[in-house]
C-alpha cells in the first residue's frame, strides 16, 4: 500500500469507550520493548509517528492510526513490564480484553515476538488466550537484524514449537532496521482487511500504461487510414515551449551554449549595442 494519508486519530485510555469504526482494524500486541512502535513506523513509512523508546511500558493507551481513510492500525499496550506495578499491569489487561471483545471492525491482532529469544510465559499466554477468544494471530518475528540469516529459520521454528502453532499460521521475519518482511506483512494485512492485496499504480506503472495506450492509438489510426485506402502517415511531435521541465531543461541548454559562444568571441551577451 503506498502510504498517502495517515494520522493519530483516536486515543483510548483505561476509562475511555471503546470506538465503533466503521473501518477494518488490524491490531498489533506484545510485550514492552518488542518493537511495536518501530513496526508501525516501519509500515506506515514514518520516522516519529508512534513514539519510540529505551523504556519499556511506553504504550499505555490503545491508539488507532488511520491509514488512508481506508483503514485503522491498532497499537495495544505492551504488557510484561516488570516495573509496573500489580495494579496497572491489571488495568491494562481488562482494556486490551475490553478491546478484543467489544471492537466490531477487528478484523486480525498480530502477535509479536522478539526473534532472539524463546516466546515468554506472557507471550504463550496471550497467544493461548487470542485463540480461545476465535482469533488466529499472524506472529511477526521481531528485530531480526541482531540474529544471522540461519538463526532466523531456527528461531521462527522454536516460535512455532513453543506456541504450537497450525501449519498455515504466518510466522514474518521483520526487522525495522533493514525493512526486512515490511512488504509481506502489508500483503497479509491487505489479503485480511480487504481480501486480496491492494495493487496501486506507480510511476513506472503509469509511463508503462502511458506507452500501451498511444501505441493502440497508433495502431487503430493506422488501420483506419488502410480502411479508407490511404496511406498512413504518422505525425511528428514538435517541440514547443511549454511549462514542462524537459522545456525548461532545453532552453537552459541553448542559453548556456549561446553564452558560451559569446564568451568564445569576447563579447557580452548582456551588454545592450
Amino acid at each position: 500500500m503506498i502510504i498517502r494519508n495517515i494520522e493519530l486519530e483516536i486515543v483510548c485510555g483505561v476509562t475511555s469507550t471503546i470506538p465503533d469504526t466503521d473501518l477494518p482494524e488490524i491490531a498489533f500486541a506484545g510485550k514492552s520493548n518488542v518493537g511495536k512502535s518501530s513496526l508501525i513506523n516501519t509500515l506506515i513509512n514514518r520516522k516519529g509517528l508512534a513514539r519510540t523508546s529505551s523504556q519499556p511500558g511506553k504504550t499505555q493507551t490503545i491508539n488507532f492510526y488511520n491509514v488512508n481513510k481506508v483503514m485503522y492500525m491498532v497499537d495495544l499496550p505492551g504488557y510484561g513490564y516488570a516495573r509496573a506495578n500489580e495494579e496497572i499491569k491489571a488495568q491494562w489487561g481488562k482494556m486490551i480484553e475490553r478491546y478484543l471483545h467489544q471492537s466490531k471492525q477487528l478484523k486480525a491482532v498480530f502477535l509479536l515476538i522478539d526473534i532472539r529469544h524463546e516466546p515468554s510465559d506472557n507471550d504463550q499466554l496471550m497467544y493461548r488466550w487470542m485463540v480461545e477468544q476465535g482469533y488466529s494471530p499472524v506472529i511477526i518475528a521481531t528485530k531480526a537484524d541482531k540474529v544471522s540469516a540461519q538463526m532466523v529459520d531456527r528461531q521462527i521454528r522454536l516460535i512455532r514449537k513453543v506456541l504450537r502453532t497450525p501449519v498455515n499460521t504466518p510466522v514474518i521475519a521483520f526487522s525495522s532496521v533493514t525493512k526486512e518482511g515490511t512488504r509481506e506483512i502489508w500483503q497479509v494485512m491487505e489479503t485480511i482487511a480487504f481480501g486480496a492485496p491492494i495493487v496501486e499504480e506507480t510511476r513506472s506503472m503509469q509511463r508503462e500504461r502511458y506507452e500501451r495506450e498511444k501505441q493502440l492509438e497508433l495502431e487503430e489510426a493506422k488501420a483506419q487510414a488502410e480502411a479508407r485506402g490511404e496511406t498512413f502517415v504518422q505525425k511528428k511531435e514538435r517541440w514547443k515551449k511549454t511549462d514542462k521541465p524537459v522545456a525548461k531543461k532545453t532552453l537552459n541548454k541553448r542559453r548556456e551554449k549561446k553564452a558560451k559562444k559569446h564568451k568564445e568571441l569576447g563579447k557580452n551577451p548582456n551588454k545592450r549595442k
